[in-house]
């Protein structure tokens, strides 16, 4: 009985001490690599999808962003860190062909058709991409000497785009780099019309590709409750679960990065997000 009483005791002081640990202010940090899975509630421009013969439905989900993370303590039990990564996920399809001889009848239901059976079907793809770079700000609780509890915030900048690549064939690296509109000779570009007296719009001639890219920067706001695990003197584990909220408003979309979209929509990039991070450091 006393063998039990003492034990008893015994266990029951060291118990406390963790749950009491640190009595006093602490140092430390980490970095390390940190990818963030976000189930987003939607992807800016995947219904606009639909009309190019892509399914939205497949892009990745949830998300993933690859970055790294890192964090230092600056006084009592508050610490400062920054987040910084970017994520992809692409579509893809080669539709069928059928072409008809536009008779200028309304619509080519009302033409005959016929199925294309050569090589040249065009392939298209969508990527959307997001990339992310916050500082963090938290707020740590410890529970046990090696295990943490924190909760806190990242604020900074995000960038979301939708690049559109449309291709009728193989490229080539002299074509690369060909002018799409004329000749361009001593900085001046030759265009040939069919009436130079009333010329037509200038538009591309024959190319193998089309590409577009829609773009739009924003202010990013994401609260988490993480918890943090140092189970090696020098490495550990951190796991973050949190809310990503951030709004591009509407005419913020830009087109191949430079010419403003005036009628662009207001868009939300907002999910539940789910970060793990392996670390070196305190």
């Amino acid at each position: 009985m006393k063998n039990i009483f003492f034990l008893f005791t015994i266990n029951f002081s060291i118990l406390f001490g963790q749950f009491s640990y640190p009595a006093e202010d602490f140092l430390g940090g980490g970095i390390g690599y940190s990818p963030m899975y976000i189930k987003l509630e939607s992807i800016p421009g995947a219904d606009s999808l639909v009309n190019l013969g892509l399914d939205p439905n497949n892009f990745a989900d949830p998300f993933v962003v690859h970055g790294g993370e890192g964090f230092a303590h600056v006084t009592g039990r508050w610490r400062i860190g920054g987040y910084a990564g970017m994520g992809g996920s692409s579509i893809s399809t080669i539709p069928t062909i059928k072409v008809y001889v536009d008779t200028e009848a309304e619509g080519w239901q009302s033409e005959e058709t016929q199925d294309y059976t050569d090589d040249f079907n065009p392939s298209i793809k969508a990527k959307f991409s997001f990339l992310l770079g916050a500082a963090s700000v938290e707020y740590v609780m410890p529970l046990l000497q090696d295990l943490e509890l924190s909760s806190g915030a990242l604020m900074g900048l995000g960038r979301v785009g939708m690049a559109i690549d449309q291709q009728s064939g193989n490229p080539r690296w002299d074509k690369v780099f060909s002018n799409a509109y004329g000749t361009m000779t001593d900085g001046v570009l030759y265009y040939p019309v069919l009436d130079i007296n009333n010329p037509d719009d200038i538009i591309p001639g024959k190319v193998a590709g089309l590409q577009r890219d829609v773009s739009a920067i924003f202010f990013n706001f994401q609260p988490y409750i993480a918890v943090k695990w140092q189970f090696l003197e020098r490495l550990g584990l951190r796991i973050s679960v949190g809310a990503n909220k951030g709004t591009v408003n509407a005419g913020s979309w830009k087109l191949n990065g430079r010419t403003p979209i005036s009628d662009s929509p207001k868009s939300s990039i907002s999910g539940i997000t789910f970060r793990t991070m392996l670390y070196i450091g305190l």
